[in-house]
């Protein structure tokens, strides 16, 4: 991976020469940029990009998006996890993009409206940004280049994005090909391109884990390292292997650590690197767990990520497999000590027995979808579908095949035999709605119809379709609001809202100690334990982004153990998670009381005493006005 250094006043102003050399005598000066900007603007000027260029149109028809969404669907659902992860850490800087190998774009997020206003309109989904048609941009330049690639601000070659830095790193499938781009767009200089090179390269590691292990949904699929605390980091190596024991794929971190060449791997016999067949490879990967094999190249820690529920020669005993499936977190252990919560997701789980829906509500990254999946496995549908849907994450032209499915000829570029949506997948068991409040509202007048008739038609099909779900919903976002602001459907508003809770955020929970070792052991690393130091760090933080945001955490720390390490302290993290945590450490507590009552005081008297509005104004519960108020008092 290259990296430039850093963003400094000097390149800047080389760049600026290039400028004007370029506008005065149409050429690129030599020796002025950097070698990589260099040879970009002078293809971009080959390809006859005009430095003037102005905005240029995406797809012309929701036809056309239609096709383009459907034709890179692998892509964009390996990418939306870590698009969600980047968005809530940069998104409020910049503008992260996903697009394809022609460098078209299939999702944006972040600050679109303010980059929008300054001159990045046609950061769409459908346009292309492709070097040979916009000129030196990182996404178009770092499909070019295979590699990461930063322009910082007046490296672009179009006039109008010299304000612009930009850091891309492309996305690689299982066969090595580029199958994408991730890029993270901000106004201003590039700053700390380590970070944010880092962040991004992290990000593209578990979106192309997601493609390879989709792609291999009937073979065998492990994560493999010399050392075992890399297991699950983006250094793991993957590896796919037939019932037969041929090497279907490898990744990149794959022939590092086996010092080959991909083309000597794939069609090879796993025997003649990982020292056992395939037989006893199914074997051994059937007892779950992390694993180690001896090989020609030392020793292995392995890890399956996907085996086939069939037996090909070997006796799997059914209780041996299912240790393949992680446990699903029990309702009284996600509340932790939390008597009222714990009491909430009981009405929820009978509330749901009882055929009524359930809406959770909390800010992002407190846990929404494990609760969601909880409450499946503790009623009597945990043998049936859980199906989930982010309403946020899938974009808006087509989340109407998402979740309805289509007739095949439903429109241009469907697929052969059409698809099955989500609804009826989910039929018999639970469908899970997250962000149901970013659903757009065409949509939502369907929805209702279908809530309350329980049937559903997908696209181009005249009949319909009885279907049988519990329904779950979830929202960061407060629907009273959006219905009074005529953003969200008030009857869709009270379809949705039978068994309502509330998800506290993790700066409220006291049981901090508790989760930190329920997220350990889900990390498979029971025995580890937080020096006092980094407890106290941790349990000091705000946690903008929740227990997400603390799994992560915990998750880094533990790739960074040495072996033999079974305490984990501040030397675990990096520096750039080190600077974060320890910037925006909570203050006393007692200014944190003062400050919690003041701001309660003064939202009762601005409201008269109404403590709905209060609570409202503050953005929390009643009882949450309530409880605060008797602790603070206390």
């Amino acid at each position: 991976m290259t990296l430039i250094k850093t963003t400094s006043p000097k390149l800047h102003h080389e760049a600026r020469l290039a400028r004007e050399k370029l506008h005065l005598e149409g050429e690129v000066p030599d020796g002025v940029l950097r070698a990589e900007i260099d040879a970009s603007w002078r293809r971009s000027l080959g390809h006859g990009v005009h430095f003037n260029g102005k905005h240029e149109l995406a797809l012309e028809s929701s036809a056309s998006l239609e096709v383009l969404l459907a034709s890179n669907r692998l892509l964009i659902d390996a990418a939306l996890p870590a698009i969600d992860y980047l968005a809530e850490r940069q998104g409020k800087e910049g503008l992260i993009i996903l697009a394809n190998s022609d460098a078209t774009i299939l999702a944006v997020e972040g600050r679109a409206d303010r980059l929008k206003g300054s001159g990045l309109q046609d950061i769409t989904l459908g346009a292309c940004w492709s070097e040979a048609a916009r000129g030196t941009n990182a996404l178009g330049t770092a499909l070019v280049e295979a590699r990461p690639t930063m322009i910082d601000c007046g490296e672009h070659y179009l006039d109008r994005l010299t304000d612009f830095s930009c850091t891309s790193v492309p996305i690689h499938c299982p066969q090595g090909d580029i199958l994408g781009v991730l890029d993270l767009t901000r106004e201003g200089p590039l700053g700390r391109v380590h970070d944010s090179t880092a962040l991004l390269a992290m990000a593209v590691s578990q979106i192309e884990s997601r493609v390879f292990n989709a792609s291999y949904a009937d073979e065998i699929v492990l994560a493999f390292h010399s050392r075992r605390q890399y297991l699950e980091s983006p250094w793991q190596g993957l590896l796919a292997v037939s019932l037969g024991g041929q090497i279907l794929a490898v990744s990149a971190q794959a022939c590092q650590l086996l010092h080959a060449e991909r083309s000597a791997l794939v069609g090879r016999r796993c025997e003649e690197f990982l020292g056992v067949d395939g037989l006893q490879l199914l074997s051994r990967l059937y007892q779950g767990g992390i694993g180690s094999l001896q090989t020609a190249k030392g020793e292995f820690f392995y890890k399956t990520l996907r085996a086939p529920q069939r037996s090909i020669g070997v006796t799997t005993p059914s209780r041996s497999a299912s240790k393949t499936a992680k446990p699903t977190p029990d309702l009284e252990s996600l509340a932790g000590s939390n008597v009222r919560y714990a009491k909430a997701l009981r009405m929820a789980r009978q509330g749901l027995a009882n055929e009524l829906p359930v809406l959770l509500l909390g800010e992002t990254g407190t846990g929404k979808e494990v609760i969601a999946r909880a409450l499946h496995m503790a009623g009597t549908r945990c043998d049936k579908p859980f199906v989930a849907v982010n309403c946020a994450a899938i974009p808006e032209g087509l989340i109407e095949s998402e979740l309805f499915g289509y007739r095949e000829g439903a429109f241009t570029g469907s697929r052969r035999g059409g698809m099955i949506g989500r609804l009826q997948q989910a039929h018999g068991g639970t469908l899970f709605l997250d962000e149901i409040g970013d659903m757009p509202l065409a949509l939502q007048a369907r929805l209702l119809r279908v809530l309350q008739d329980r049937k559903v038609a997908p696209l181009g099909a005249g009949e319909e379709q009885d279907i049988d779900v519990a329904l779950i919903c979830a929202t960061h976002r407060d629907l009273k609001r959006l219905v009074e602001e005529k953003h969200f459907r008030e009857d869709l508003f009270y379809r949705v809202n039978g068994i309502s809770v509330m998800l506290p955020a993790l700066r409220e929970r006291e049981d901090f100690d508790g989760l930190v070792s329920r997220l350990l052991t889900r990390l498979e690393a029971p025995t580890v334990l937080l020096h006092d130091d980094l407890n106290r760090l941790l349990s000091g933080y705000h946690w903008p982004g929740n227990i997400r945001q603390l799994e992560m955490v915990l998750r880094t720390a533990l790739a960074m153990r040495e072996p033999g390490d079974t305490v984990l302290t501040l030397d675990h993290l990096p520096d750039s998670m080190l600077d974060e945590l320890t910037a925006s450490e909570r203050p006393q507590s007692g200014s944190i009381r003062e400050n919690e009552l003041e701001m309660i005081r003064q939202s009762l008297d601005s409201h008269q005493g109404n403590v709905s509005a209060a609570a409202d104004a503050l953005g929390i519960s009643r009882a949450t006005l309530y409880r605060k108020l008797k602790q603070l008092r206390s």
